[in-house]
């Protein structure tokens, strides 16, 4: 039975994962039990794991598992022109007894010698284990699960949301308490790499690499964060689910059009397709979500979908970067995130403007009167509610964020009203500061009634500018939001029953120590059917 958000995009994903284990059955047959030769009689005199391994876009039927040759073992055993035959494994138990698929890979230098085995025709809601290996070199066990079908009932599902890691700011400590969570995946809501050194003067860590424009900088960029064993261990531990907001290509581009960080390059879209690519080469994703993208070299790639989980949750991933049209008045054309009156920008409330393109805001209005999960989860880059940072009376909105797209903003929420989703509850990244609060029908109206609620997280290391006294001020000025806090760096953990959902952010107390302690900042809860949430 397929999963609740099936489509022809999942449609033809399956078909391509039949296809592979048919390709594999006989292979798979012959590896078990068997000597090694060939490929297993090659040895390494550096770890070629080094990037670790990782799971992802699981379904109830079928999950990627990835890793990335590294490219200095390959380096020294002087095989980087050729493709290496590199051996999965999924088990029932992690002492490997009790396989359950198994297969060979070939990861080609065309693409990193990244390793992508999508595997299906799984059980639901089962534990699985996983490893790969290449001549003498066993790589980590990992650790992932299948999801519950569609149609069955669950009682719980638990997740963590995290964004925004970057590399000079912090150590990943926090990702270190993450895995004591017993979570059933991680939800990553873009910024997983930054395409420059460093936002401070002084780093905590150094950015080897400068800034990054093309595809042999974004790899060596995912490779360094991918060296961090807390951000590995996490990796090993639960299934990803994946989506991406600006630095992964550059800061604050928008669709077509380039940002504003580093030196001009002379084509956008050709950067842009190697960071593309780059993201694909080292995230457990689906080769059908970027098969145009690698096969016909287009632009685009396709990340946002959806997954249920059970009966229990429908989970969408969103893109709002690849779609989105130019922010509005931005001073001496310049794109990337100011700060605008919206009565002095004519452009800004024009009916036609996106943040996620037609075809996507089709799509997921299309999903939204098809879903049956009790809880709806918009998983998406940012803010989701309007900011007003002028407390002194007047407006000032963000024009890189959904305040800089009001009519968007608004066919979603008359989405959510007209379809009468289910318990909508909106995830987001980006900004660095959590705020939580309430998911209005209409801003411009804020006695307006509450659509949902959001939980938009602060960073893993990432740094803000704001201040507490700033905040409270905001706070005043913007009454939908209940909590915001910039100072804290951390994740959130969202747990799920038919009756409640609560969430508990967590901060490391210290960023720029690797053996940070963690403590709770805050708990919240909504009652199924009420739109409304409460600080604990």
């Amino acid at each position: 039975m397929h999963d609740g958000c099936t489509s022809v995009f999942t449609e033809r994903r399956h078909a391509m994962h039949r296809r592979q284990l048919l390709k594999f059955a006989s292979t798979s047959a012959a590896l078990i039990g068997l000597p090694r030769s060939g490929w297993g009689q090659q040895s390494w005199s550096i770890n070629p794991f080094s990037l670790g391994v990782a799971s992802g876009s699981p379904t109830s039927q079928s999950l990627v598992l990835w890793t990335r040759l590294g490219a200095p073992a390959i380096q020294a055993a002087g095989l980087t022109t050729v493709a290496i035959a590199v051996t999965w494994q999924l088990a029932h138990d992690r002492q490997f007894s009790r396989i359950a698929a198994t297969g060979i890979i070939q990861a080609a230098p065309t693409l990193a010698h990244s390793v992508h085995a999508e595997v299906s025709g799984l059980e639901p809601d089962r534990v699985y284990f996983y490893r790969f290996i290449v001549g003498t070199a066993t790589s980590p066990v990992g650790r992932t699960r299948t999801f519950p079908a569609s149609h069955s009932a669950v009682n719980r599902l638990r997740l963590a949301y995290a964004s925004c890691q970057q590399w000079g700011n912090g150590f990943y400590s926090a990702y270190r308490h993450m895995l004591a969570e017993n979570l059933d995946f991680v939800l990553f809501l873009g910024d997983y790499i930054y395409e420059y050194p460093s936002s401070r003067p002084i780093e905590v860590r150094p950015t080897t690499g400068g800034w990054i424009t093309t595809l042999d900088g974004y790899r060596s960029r995912y490779a360094l964060y991918k060296s961090d064993p807390d951000l590995q261990a996490v990796h090993a531990a639960y299934p990803w689910v994946l989506t991406w907001d600006d630095h992964e290509v550059q800061n604050d581009y928008a669709g077509i059009h380039a940002g504003v960080s580093g030196t001009p390059v002379a084509d956008f879209m050709a950067r842009r397709r190697a960071a593309y690519q780059a993201f694909y080469e080292h995230m457990p994703v689906t080769r059908a979500s970027f098969d145009k993208l690698l096969s016909a070299h287009a632009d685009e790639a396709r990340i946002f979908d959806c997954i249920s989980f059970g009966r229990l949750a429908t989970l969408y991933t969103l893109d709002d970067r690849q779609y989105r049209d130019a922010p509005a008045c931005s001073p001496n054309q310049r794109t990337g995130s100011n700060r605008v009156d919206p009565e002095k920008c004519e452009s800004w409330n024009q009916p036609q403007r996106t943040l996620l393109g037609a075809a996507q805001e089709a799509w997921l209005a299309q999903k939204f009167s098809t879903m049956q999960g009790q809880w709806n989860l918009l998983g998406q880059q940012t803010l989701f509610g309007q900011r007003n940072f002028n407390t002194t009376g007047g407006t000032l909105l963000r024009s890189d964020g959904w305040d800089g797209y009001p009519a968007a903003r608004r066919r979603l929420t008359d989405a959510i009203l007209q379809t009468q989703l289910s318990n909508p509850v909106i995830l987001g990244g980006d900004i660095h500061e959590n705020w939580v609060g309430h998911v209005l029908s209409d801003y411009n109206n804020p006695e307006s009634a509450a659509v949902g609620v959001e939980f938009c997280g602060t960073s893993i290391t990432s740094l803000s500018n704001s201040t507490p006294e700033r905040l409270a001020q905001q706070l005043k000025t913007n009454p939908h939001f209940i909590f915001a806090n910039a100072a804290s760096r951390g994740y959130g953990v969202v747990e799920l029953t038919p009756k409640q959902l609560t969430t508990t952010l967590t901060a490391v107390t210290d960023a720029s120590d690797p053996n940070s302690t963690a403590f709770t900042l805050a708990k919240f809860a909504v009652e199924a059917g009420h739109a409304a949430v409460a600080r604990l």
